[in-house]
Formats: structure tokens, C-alpha cells, sequence
């Protein structure tokens, strides 16, 4: 067996960025890493624009003895009237609206006092306020954004306002499930004896939709060799990402690892030195990436989120592609039962974190309350209250 330290660096060097891209409409871009720098196609803002309704003024060289401007029109969003204006004079213009190239600075219109067709100045005149710039926010031929920007809504509502409704994303990964097992029964039957509802696909089906990859498909198959065997080679075939459920360990029954040698998939690694989520197994065929998972709910999210979460984050082209982890004190005393890491369902609140019940690799009720989990390494055997242990913060 291997270190969990060992694994998470194997799976790092051998996870790949994906090489494909794809043209996206905007809207549909939330979660995507773009695939190349975006270059301004316009000034933004495109011109002058006031940051208020007020008054654009036309200073003279010595403002100390200006107050009173005369009036000469009105500006509003969205006009394309262009004016002109003397020392002296000032114009109306409402938020959004071009500023003439003649008028030196906006004055909010609660600090002024309007008379007829004139205005005097309640506060002190300075020069080029309350007008957003020509090119303020961004200059025409300059990188907008850079490569590898998560969309996000404000992206989308930047770049809009560029005028760009298309983008070059990051591809983001096919990914297979595979559910195996005879006891497996479909929500919404009745159960028989010695039958179990199946539940790990929709689990890593939403842990995947809630990382925001969604070209997911499930397989389910029975304990039988050559249904095994056939499933996984057409998947490998047909996906970039494989997560086998259940089977990969050593019983009578468990065909998974059997079939993956025959398919000449390439180990890389097979059963971690932790708890739980011992038989794990990871290996790549074509360029597929396959993750044999246990079979116990628990110990499957745990191992997804430890080492499934690095190869897809990897293959998107983050930068960050481990959960995040940080130290924090315990509230609980724990000792471990032998020398494997271990992983504890916990709850990290105002910084601190509290070991949950329900340990046990099967148990998810739990798990449902945790936020994080506690990571115990190998030579750490026991833990006393207010000591500082590492946590990992889930992605809720």
C-alpha cells in the first residue's frame, strides 16, 4: 500500500489538461475556464460617460472665480447628439449619458442650484469628476481577460458589454459511472431480502453536477465477468473519466480489478494506506482515467473528493486543484485503531471543528452534516481537545 500523500502526487503527475476546446454562447459558459486571452474589441467605457445625473461643466482656466454656468441642452443615455460647449456653459446629462469632449467634470445635481436656464455650484469645483473615462475599465487591443478565467456571472456581463456573446472554453470532461453489484435495486421498488436501494451513481452523479460537470453517464451492471469486462472496455472507449462503484476489491465476486488488467489498463496505483477508502485503485487506458471506487458510500465520496476532485479540476485547467485545506483546533479527543491515515466526517464552525458520530465507511447520514474532513496522517495516532489538526473544506 501507498501513502495518501503518494497517491494524490501520482494522480497529479498523471492527470491531464484536456487539448479540446469548444465554442460556447456566454450564458452557457458558468464554470468553463476559458481557452485563450480575450483581446478588447472596443474601449470600455466606448466613450466619456457620465457616473451620475448632474451637470457637465465647461471650465475656465481659473475656476476659483467660477460659479454661475448657463445652461445650453440636456444629454440622456443613449443620445447621439454631439455638443460643444464654451467657458462657461453647462449641460444636463443623466447617468449613462456621453460626456462632450468639452466639458472638464460632472456635478451631481444635489449640489447645485438651478435658476431658469442657469446653474450655480454648491461645493468646490475640481476637474474630471463623476466621469467614467474613454477606456477606464478596459483599452481597445488589450487583454481583457486572461486564459484559463473561470465564467462566472460577472464575466458574462463583461464581456457582454464588449459586445462578445461567443467564447473559446476548456472542454470539460465525458465522465462514466459504473454502479456494480447483484444487491443493487432501482428507488422505487420493493426490496427483497437481502436487496439494497443503490445510491453511489446518484451520489457521485450530484457531487459531479455540483462541481458543475454535467456530461455524466451511468452504467449499472450485475456481478457477472463478462458484463463487467464489456462495460468498462466501452466505456474507456468513449469517455474521458471512468468511476467504477464497488468491485474492485479482492472477494469472490468483485470483478472490477480483474478486468481492468485484462484491458490492459495501466496501474498506477492500487489500495492506499488510509481509512476509509482503502481499495482504491487508479489507472489510465487511451487517455481515459479510471478511478475504481469502494463500494461503501462513505469511504467512495471520500476517496472522490480527495483524489477523483485533483484529475478533474486538473483537466479544466485550474490552478488550484486540491480542496482547500487549512489548520484549525479540535473539539473532540480521537484515537486511531492502527497506523492507517484516516479521514473523519467533521464540522468546521467559527474555527473551529467537531468530529462527527457515524464513522463507519457505509454511513452517510452524517456525512450529510459535514462540511470538511479531518485529516489524520500516518504517524499521528491520537488527538487530544484544542489540538491543531488539518482540515479539508468540502465544496458546498
Amino acid at each position: 500500500m501507498i501513502s495518501v500523500e503518494n497517491a494524490i502526487q501520482i494522480i497529479k503527475k498523471h492527470s491531464k489538461i484536456s487539448s479540446n476546446y469548444s465554442e460556447k454562447k456566454l450564458e452557457k459558459a458558468n464554470g468553463y475556464l476559458l481557452a485563450e486571452d480575450i483581446i478588447a474589441p472596443i474601449d470600455l467605457p466606448p466613450f466619456n460617460q457620465s457616473a451620475m445625473d448632474g451637470y457637465g461643466l465647461c471650465l475656465s482656466a481659473n475656476l476659483k472665480n467660477q460659479n454661475k454656468f448657463d445652461i445650453v441642452g440636456e444629454i440622456k443615455a443613449g443620445d447621439t447628439k454631439t455638443y460643444h460647449l464654451n467657458k462657461g456653459e453647462a449641460i444636463r446629462v443623466l447617468t449613462g449619458a456621453p460626456v462632450p469632449k468639452s466639458v472638464n467634470t460632472v456635478i451631481m445635481q444635489e449640489n447645485t442650484l438651478l435658476s431658469n436656464d442657469s446653474i450655480k455650484i454648491k461645493e468646490e469645483i475640481t476637474p474630471l469628476k463623476n466621469i467614467r473615462l474613454k477606456g477606464e475599465q478596459v483599452k481597445k487591443g488589450t487583454i481583457a481577460l486572461e486564459k484559463h478565467t473561470e465564467v462566472n456571472p460577472a464575466v458574462v456581463g463583461f464581456l457582454y458589454s464588449l459586445g462578445i456573446d461567443k467564447i473559446k472554453v476548456i472542454q470539460k470532461p465525458s465522465i462514466a459511472i459504473i454502479s456494480t453489484g447483484n444487491e443493487l435495486v432501482e428507488s422505487g421498488k420493493q426490496l427483497a431480502y437481502g436487496e439494497i436501494y443503490e445510491s453511489n451513481s446518484k451520489m457521485l452523479t450530484s457531487a459531479l453536477y455540483n462541481l458543475k460537470f454535467y456530461d455524466v453517464t451511468v452504467y449499472k451492471i450485475k456481478d457477472d465477468y463478462e458484463d463487467t469486462l464489456s462495460t468498462i472496455s466501452n466505456a474507456i472507449k468513449n469517455h474521458d473519466l471512468l468511476l467504477i462503484s464497488g468491485g474492485i476489491s479482492v472477494g469472490k465476486y468483485d470483478f472490477i480489478y480483474k478486468a481492468l488488467h485484462e484491458l490492459n489498463v495501466s496501474e498506477l496505483l492500487y489500495k492506499v494506506n488510509q481509512k476509509p477508502g482503502k481499495p482504491f485503485f487508479y489507472g489510465i487506458k487511451n487517455n481515459t482515467q479510471i478511478f475504481g471506487l469502494p463500494g461503501n458510500p462513505a469511504a467512495a465520496l471520500t476517496c472522490f473528493y480527495t483524489y477523483v476532485n485533483i484529475a478533474l479540476q486538473k483537466f479544466v485547467g485550474k490552478s488550484e486543484i486540491e480542496l482547500p485545506r487549512k489548520k484549525t483546533s479540535i473539539l473532540n479527543s480521537y484515537r486511531k485503531k492502527g497506523n492507517r491515515s484516516e479521514f473523519l466526517k467533521a464540522n468546521y464552525s467559527n474555527g473551529n471543528v467537531t468530529i462527527l458520530e457515524q464513522q463507519g465507511s457505509a454511513m452517510l447520514q452524517k456525512f450529510a452534516f459535514a462540511n470538511a474532513l479531518i485529516y489524520l496522517p500516518e504517524h499521528i495516532n491520537f488527538v487530544e481537545i484544542n489540538d491543531s489538526v488539518e482540515i479539508i473544506l468540502l465544496p458546498f
